[in-house]
């Protein structure tokens, strides 16, 4: 494993306008880990936002690409390329519809599954070999379109236990830096 850093992405939109919709659910993570090591976020040249620090005993970069979601490729791959990430220190944590709002997968690789911003991020990339926190936010209701879905605010209901869901994603980002995809997956989706 290299010893430069690790890059933990959290995906969403620009601006106070989105900031508590469920397709930001990556940033919200990726907020609360800058919180836990003490730091501020600052406008990198990549066009992000990012927090430099220690995380779990690794460096870490957290970032907040400052682009729209379906635009996010261009700011990770000039991070990674800026601070020398390779792929498999390169998390990316994001919402994912399949799964019921309450939890957290863990994977590498694997397809889009229709989110803009991973196939953003895969094409700038050139690879589909990153980590990815999946937050699961559920499938909309009745018809309501997906794409409507993903850029409302959490219900009432939600919100109530939206915390403990970003706590939860938190750890589990925290908990790959350095360690076996497996055994992480094996703690975090026994949850």
């Amino acid at each position: 494993m290299a010893d430069g850093p690790w890059l933990v992405v959290g995906l969403g939109n620009p601006g106070p306008k989105y900031a508590g919709n469920r397709h930001n659910v990556g940033q919200m993570v990726v907020d609360l880990l800058a919180e836990r090591i003490g730091g501020r976020f600052t406008k990198h040249k990549s066009r992000a936002e990012v927090v430099e620090g220690r995380l779990g005993g690794h460096r870490v970069v957290l970032a907040k690409p400052l682009s729209y979601m379906n635009e996010s490729g261009g700011p990770v791959a000039g991070l990674r390329s800026y601070y020398r990430v390779p792929p498999e220190q390169t998390i990316v944590v994001h919402d994912e519809l399949d799964i019921p709002f309450d939890s957290v997968r863990l994977k590498r690789g694997g397809g889009d599954n229709g989110h803009n911003g991973l196939r953003s991020i895969s094409s700038s990339l050139g690879t589909k070999d990153y980590l990815r926190v999946r937050v699961g936010i559920g499938r909309p209701p009745g018809r309501q379109d997906p794409a409507d879905f993903v850029l409302r605010d959490f219900s009432s209901t939600e919100r109530k236990d939206l915390p403990l869901l970003v706590d939860n994603a938190a750890d589990a980002a925290e908990a790959l830096l350095g360690a076996d995809l497996a055994t992480v997956q094996n703690t975090f989706h026994a949850r």
